[in-house]
Order: structure tokens, then sequence, then C-alpha cells
């Protein structure tokens, strides 16, 4: 019932995370396929327990075309009912597939997310909670929680399992980073959903993680402000196409 997509360039620093994230996969106790689009490069260097994994299927791009598209050209392949994307750097706690897709069978809504960690060198974590409080949430009030395209985002975009059709009519925009704050907006926007307060997921921090590198912080405002705008254009639309049916 699940799809695992994870996006990666298998860079040699990160080789050993991916490999964690799926020893993370093995852990959970209900079943799951994942997509791993390898990004540019040759797919021989993926970790021999994903590559001898069954559960695991590997779409090589002929060129790096970065997480979103790679992410986008991965959902192609997705079969199953509900999709969850990840980066190849993190993990997922235990029970993370469970917890959520429990709520989505019995509350038939589109997505259910939850809370975070961040998961230090030394192997401590710290909970993130988003500024979306728990409970169910009704189309479009996520972003609310949100007032202003500097604020954080309202909800841990890697933190969502969700409905498979829904994830595809809410694209990642094509950003180079902070792609997923637009799926996370859509699909929030779409179609109600539940979030958990409890982490599901662990966000690593390295050297090597994107947020470090140079430039990050430069265009960190402008993908919030794109997201920020794409999000308010979104329930703007929605709002008046209830009105008009209506």
């Amino acid at each position: 019932m699940i799809t695992v997509v994870i996006a990666t360039r298998l860079h040699a620093d990160r080789l050993d995370y991916l490999t964690a994230m799926h020893a993370s996969l093995i852990r959970q106790a209900v079943p799951w396929e994942a997509v791993i689009a390898v990004d540019g490069t040759a797919p021989a260097r993926l970790p021999s327990p994903l590559a001898d994994d069954p559960r695991v299927r590997v779409l090589p791009l002929p060129r790096p075309v970065g997480a979103a598209c790679a992410r986008h050209l991965a959902l192609n392949t997705v079969r199953t009912r509900y999709g969850n994307w990840v980066h190849d750097e993190d993990e997922f706690t235990d029970d993370a597939i469970a917890a959520r897709l429990s709520v989505l069978e019995a509350t038939g809504t589109g997505w259910c997310g939850s809370w975070s960690e961040d998961l230090y060198p030394d192997g401590s974590t710290r909970l993130w909670r988003c500024p979306t409080p728990p409970g169910r949430h009704e189309p479009g009030d996520v972003f609310t929680h949100r007032t202003s395209p500097s604020d954080t985002h309202p909800i841990g975009p890697t933190t969502l399992l969700a409905r498979t059709g829904l994830v595809r009519v809410a694209p990642m925009g094509g950003l180079v980073q902070g792609e997923d704050y637009m799926t996370a907006i859509g699909v929030t926007s779409l179609a109600p959903g539940v979030l958990l307060p409890t982490p599901v997921y662990r966000y690593r921090k390295h050297a090597g993680q994107m947020s470090a590198q140079q430039g990050y912080d430069r265009l960190k405002a402008a993908a919030r402000e794109h997201a920020w705008q794409y999000g308010r254009a979104l329930r703007s639309a929605l709002g008046r196409a209830a009105v008009a049916r209506g």
C-alpha cells in the first residue's frame, strides 16, 4: 500500500545514510516498496542492501535533473495507494508508516503528517513541533499557520504520507531547493488530513547537507516566497471555485 520515493545522486558521503534509511524501512511493521530515482549517476553505486532488496526498484536517469524532477519521474512508476517522498540522508522512526497509515485508513482523509526530529552526528535527537497544531485539518487550513513568506513551513513535507493521486496533482514546482514545500502546500490545500503529535521522521544534520552548502541561504528566501505565493494563489482559487459551485 505504500511507496517511498527517494531521489539521490549517490554521493559517497551519503551512501551510509541511504543504507540507514533503508534499514529504517526494514524495521517498519507494514509492507512497503521504494523507488530510488538515481539522478544522473551510475546505479551500480547503489549500496548492496538496497540493490539486493526486491522491494526496491531503481529508476536511473541519464543526466542530473534535480530532486524535484527526479521525484516527479519516480512518481510515474508508483503503483500503490499511498506515497511518501524522503531525502537520501534521513530516517524513519520504527512506527512511522504504521502510525500514519492507520489514521488514513480509519479517517479516509488525504494525508497524514506528524512532527519530526533533528538527528545529530552523536546520535542525539531534538524534537521539532511544526506550527500546525495536532488534529484534523480541512483543505487549506495548514497554510494559515504560516503568517508570512519568511516563516518556517507550517508542516514537515517529508512527514506527509498521502494518497498517490493527491501527490500527482500537487507538483514540486521545479525548484532546486525547497521544492517539497510546494507539494506539501498542494497536498494539504486539496484534501483534509490529520497531524499526529509524535515524531515519525528524523532529519540528519551533517556537513554535507544541502542547507550547509554555499549559496543555500541566498536562495532560501526566494524559494519560501515562491511557495508562499503558490499557497495564497491556490487557496484563493479553490475558494472562488467553491463559491462558484455554491
